[in-house]
């Protein structure tokens, strides 16, 4: 992982504008597939507890807990680190369908009707199993990432479907989206999901959205475009809506 002219030049300016046009509910963050962590990088350090009788633990509770982190500040983290969550783990590409379908976690959650073992066995998952992903604001990001981040609320969410007709609005799990983006380059939004809410505390009124990194250019002039054009709207149906007050 080395730093690029987009990655010390781009990124900053595209966050920003992505900022200015969707009013995110936190920092664009930018989730890196590597090789090989970065020296200048800290290792996501916080303490793993004890395992699970099935040998799940992890830094996190999930591999969505990194999102909410990841608005603050950058780290890497290691396949181990994600390990207490088994959906997660599997749409990363950190274990096998197999792997994943043995673990309790996801035991209760087809016992529970919460998903089928059919449902699960159709989520998009990454196919090359990463050595480590690193997280962090966009703004700060030192190498190209592969998937752009969002959490929206709403309103930001209507202007991604206003300038992408084609945006895929996915449901459970909720990190699969990420897995869409990387893997088929397809932006894709979530309307979140129970097992995510639950471990992240991420709001009702939130939702994610992935955008692959190779199109963010493409994507965010689109969406310039969307939000100026929903701004003018917005004007003219604010002043029509005098007259009835």
């Amino acid at each position: 992982m080395i730093d690029t002219p987009s990655a010390r030049s781009a990124w900053p300016e595209l966050a920003e504008r992505l900022t200015r046009a969707l009013h995110p509910l936190a920092a664009p963050v930018a989730i890196t597939f590597v090789d090989a962590p970065r020296v200048d990088i800290p290792a996501f350090d916080a303490v793993m507890p004890e395992p699970t009788p099935d040998g799940r633990t992890g830094r996190v509770a999930a591999g969505c807990v990194f999102w909410m982190h990841a608005a603050e500040r950058t780290f890497t983290t290691a396949p181990d680190d994600h390990a207490n969550c088994s959906v997660g783990s599997y749409t990363h590409g950190l274990l096998s369908l197999e792997e994943a379908a043995t673990n309790a976690d996801v035991g209760a959650l087809v016992e529970s009707g919460w998903v089928s073992p059919e449902a699960f066995a159709g989520i998009p998952a990454v196919t090359t199993r990463p050595a480590f992903i690193t997280y962090g604001p966009l703004a700060e990001t030192r190498a190209d990432p592969s998937v752009i981040l969002l959490r929206l609320n709403a309103q930001g969410m209507m202007v991604m479907t206003d300038a992408l007709p084609d945006l895929r609005i996915e449901g459970k799990p909720q990190c699969h989206i990420i897995a869409v983006a990387r893997e088929h380059g397809r932006v894709a939004a979530s309307v979140g999901c129970a097992l995510s809410r639950a471990r992240t505390g991420m709001g009702a009124h939130a939702l994610t959205c992935a955008i692959p990194a190779a199109i963010a250019e493409d994507v965010i002039e689109r969406v310039e475009r969307a939000a100026a054009t929903d701004a003018v709207v917005t004007r003219y149906a604010a002043t029509d809506a005098q007259r009835f007050r």
